[in-house]
C-alpha cells in the first residue's frame, strides 16, 4: 500500500518531551513565570511555537520571540544527546527497511541539529533524506513538506506521514497523504484523537496496524 514514510523527529522518534518540559521551565523561571506541568504541556502546545509562548504568557513586544526562543533553544541544545529514542523506535525502522519501503525524515527543527542527532544515533542509514529549517524558530513544516513531496517519485497515496502533533496532520492534510499518530509526544492523546486519524500509544500497537494494511 504505501511505498514511502515521512517521519516527524521530536516526540515521535526521538523521546524529548520531559527534555523540552526543563528547557522551557528554565526559561519560564528566568522571566519570573510559573513552571509548566506535563499535563498542561501535553494540552496546549502547538505550531508555530510563537503562539505556544503567547498561551505561556510571555509579552513578546517587551522582549522578542527570537530572544526567547533562542534561550530555549540554548538550554534545549545543552542536553540534547542526553535523550534516547522513544522506545521500540529502532525496531520499527528496521522493520520496514528490511522491505522495499523508503523513509525520510522531516522535522521542524534546524537541520544542522537534526543532523547532529541522527548522526548521534546512528540512524543515518534509515534515511534517503533528512528535510529540517534553516532556522530554529520552528514556524512551520508545511513549505518544506511541500517541496520535499514534489521530489518524492510518489504518489500522496503511497505516501505515509507518522507524527504526534496536530501540527503534524495539518501538514498531511495539505501534502494529501495518509497520516498515523503517537501518543509518546508533544501532544496528549485526547487532542490527538479529535482529528479523526489514528493514533497509537505504543510502537508495538502502530507496527501491528501498518503490517495489516501491506
Amino acid at each position: 500500500m504505501y511505498k514511502h514514510i515521512i517521519w516527524d523527529w521530536n516526540g515521535t522518534l526521538l523521546d524529548d518531551v520531559d527534555l523540552s518540559l526543563e528547557a522551557i521551565n528554565i526559561v519560564l523561571a528566568r522571566y519570573n513565570r510559573p513552571a509548566l506541568q506535563r499535563k498542561r504541556y501535553l494540552k496546549i502546545f502547538t505550531f508555530p511555537v510563537i503562539e505556544y509562548y503567547k498561551i505561556l504568557g510571555f509579552d513578546l513586544n517587551k522582549t522578542p520571540f527570537s530572544i526567547i526562543g533562542t534561550e530555549f533553544i540554548d538550554e534545549y541544545t545543552a542536553r540534547m544527546f542526553d535523550v534516547k529514542l522513544n522506545s521500540g523506535a529502532r525496531e520499527f525502522l528496521d522493520s520496514v527497511q528490511q522491505t522495499n519501503i523508503t523513509q525520510s525524515l522531516l522535522s521542524a527543527a534546524k537541520v544542522q541539529m537534526l543532523e547532529k542527532l541522527i548522526e548521534y544515533h546512528k540512524l543515518q542509514d534509515y534515511f534517503i533524506r533528512i528535510v529540517g529549517l534553516d532556522n530554529h524558530y520552528a514556524y512551520s513544516k508545511l513549505e518544506a513538506g511541500q517541496a520535499w513531496m514534489a521530489e518524492l517519485p510518489f504518489q500522496p497515496s503511497e505516501v505515509l506521514y507518522i507524527g504526534d502533533t496536530i501540527h503534524d496532520v495539518d501538514v498531511a492534510r495539505v501534502l494529501g497523504v495518509d497520516i498515523a499518530l503517537l501518543s509518546l509526544g508533544h501532544t496528549d492523546y485526547a487532542r490527538l484523537v479529535d482529528t479523526g486519524k489514528p493514533v497509537f500509544h505504543l510502537f508495538s500497537e502502530l507496527s501491528t496496524w501498518f503490517k495489516s494494511l501491506h
